[in-house]
């Protein structure tokens, strides 16, 4: 058994498919099947089960998965800190980002971390929180973009921005003339909030708490352009962060609060990586991009 096997296993449990996972590996698909096949017997286990249609992981594959991958992303991180033993600059980063903040923060700031680091390559992933977690500690990601605060153990957070929320409402609403809202102008109202997994939610139901506020019980979005599409139709109301704001929409209205509720956001890391110092440089340059861009608009 070598590193190529777990890697090869690794691929085929993520691809779920034996062609996809040897087109991935660069190996025709029965050289990757028959090395498959030679770690199952030297394991003594069958770690696939194998149809004409599906590739399914057994109860025993699922743990070895989740072994091999910590040990195939060991062994990269083994590379990437070779390479950067000279210069943090240089190598390769697994950054991820929760879906209420990706599509509207990275390519704020993503064309900086180009410029000022050139030979630093980010590979971007888009999950929820709880699986942008998990990955951290499994060792597949680098570091991730987080909403404070994180509570586990053995990862650090180095906060980056806070981002206000903003009440949205039709363009007919009642509440679309003011210039500002409270907090307690919630009370009684009905709030569109995304669905289960989103770290947005907890935090807007933390704002109808205080607010009086209740959840509605008949919608739940999968993201924030299917929230402000339901409230430009005049089906309820919800809160969007800044960043999603659309001064091009027409159909809708964003409120500020007079003293905004407010996410912070910040890269997260193992507090035992190795690879803080390009972390360190990564941190600096977000920072100046957030601000070089807030000044600009």
């Amino acid at each position: 058994m070598n590193l190529r096997d777990l890697q090869y296993l690794v691929a085929v449990a993520d691809h779920q498919h034996f062609g996809k996972a040897a087109d991935v590996c660069h190996v025709s698909q029965p050289t990757l099947s028959q090395q498959i096949k030679k770690l199952e017997t030297y394991l003594g286990v069958a770690i696939f089960e194998r149809d004409n249609r599906h590739v399914r992981l057994t109860p025993i594959g699922i743990d070895l998965v989740a072994k091999a991958r910590r040990i195939v992303a060991e062994s990269e991180n083994l590379i990437q800190l070779a390479k950067s033993a000279g210069d943090p600059s240089v190598g390769d980063l697994r950054i991820g980002a929760f879906p209420t903040l990706a599509p509207y923060y990275l390519p704020k700031v993503l064309p900086a971390v180009r410029k000022k680091l050139p030979n630093l390559r980010l590979f971007l992933v888009e999950e929820k929180s709880p699986q942008l977690i998990q990955q951290l500690q499994s060792g597949e990601l680098d570091a991730a973009l987080l909403a404070m605060p994180i509570k586990q153990e053995g990862l650090d957070a180095v906060p980056l921005f806070e981002e206000s929320f903003w009440l949205t409402v039709a363009a007919d609403h009642p509440l679309a003339r003011r210039k500002s809202v409270n907090v307690e102008d919630l009370q009684g109202l009905s709030l569109m909030l995304l669905e289960d997994g989103h770290c947005l939610r907890e935090q807007a139901l933390e704002v109808c708490q205080l607010a009086g506020a209740s959840e509605s019980a008949t919608f739940k979005a999968s993201s924030l352009e299917t929230l402000r599409q339901m409230v430009a139709s005049g089906l309820g109301v919800t809160l969007l962060p800044a960043m999603a704001k659309r001064d091009d929409d027409v159909h809708v209205r964003y409120i500020p609060f007079k003293t905004p509720p407010v996410r912070q956001v910040a890269l997260v890391y193992r507090s035992s990586t190795a690879r803080r110092q390009s972390l360190v440089l990564l941190i600096q340059v977000l920072r100046q991009a957030l601000k070089l861009e807030a000044k600009t608009h």
